[in-house]
């Protein structure tokens, strides 16, 4: 019998908690989706944004109270932040993940975080249709246009500013999704592994940075599959030996 696991999950830069909206249809009874909003959108669209990193992951921190198991999963910015939620509540010796989830992001210590800094309006939109994750209809509305593109200039800020610090290595498993055309490098995303002092694993999908979208039922069941083990096995008991799996792209 699985024991409930909380999946806690961070959406993309510009984006709101719907990006995992269809999810719950297609996860097991044991695995209880819990989308984290940030401020600024969806339902905390009264809030003003947090436009720098470690602010964001301090109160990301303040705000999450596990009722029991649970793991943190992060598309993109999300990976990003959910890493540095995990440090932080690991440094703080605090309830930690089973596991870190991180999709659609190069490793911290591979980021460019110059690449997120003043960037106008043209910029953002080139970055949105190059993603491809925005529909047209939604750019071609002028209010939604502007509110998609502030949203994702206040969160490209929260990238510009984060900076990585070597730390201890987080003792729990990563594991990491990628697309194959995304424009990410594989070597960046293997990097992940250089994170954890527990097991590693890279599950790699046709498309491109949004294949978390055009192919969110592969993605669904293979995390699904990823988190099996841990729904079985009491945290205690759980080992968390350095390992590697990796399927290459290809």
């Amino acid at each position: 019998m699985s024991r409930p696991i909380d999946l806690l999950a961070l959406p993309c830069a510009g984006a709101s908690a719907t990006l995992y909206a269809r999810w719950p249809r297609a996860l097991p009874d044991w695995l209880r989706l819990r989308p984290l909003e940030l401020p600024g959108r969806g339902a905390r669209m009264d809030e003003p944004r947090v436009e720098d990193f470690d602010r964001l992951v301090t109160l990301l921190c303040q705000e999450i109270q596990p009722r029991g198991p649970y793991v943190l999963f992060g598309h993109s910015m999300g990976a990003l932040l959910a890493h540095g939620i995990a440090r932080r509540l690991h440094a703080a010796r605090r309830a930690m993940p089973l596991a870190l989830l991180v999709s659609g992001s190069p490793a911290p210590s591979r980021r460019d975080s110059a690449r997120y800094a003043d960037l106008d309006d043209a910029a953002l939109l080139a970055d949105l249709r190059r993603h491809g994750g925005t529909p047209e209809a939604v750019l071609a509305h002028p209010e939604l246009r502007r509110l998609t593109l502030d949203t994702l200039a206040a969160d490209y800020r929260v990238c510009a500013s984060f900076s990585y610090r070597q730390t201890a290595l987080l003792p729990l498993p990563i594991h990491a999704f990628a697309g194959r055309q995304d424009d990410i490098g594989a070597a960046s995303v293997e990097a992940w592994g250089g994170e954890t002092t527990g097991s590693f694993a890279l599950d790699w999908f046709d498309g491109g940075h949004f294949f978390i979208r055009q192919h969110e039922d592969a993605v669904i069941a293979a995390v699904v599959r990823a988190l099996g083990p841990l729904a079985a096995t009491p945290r205690h008991d759980r080992p968390a030996p350095r390992a590697a799996a990796t399927s290459r792209p290809g």
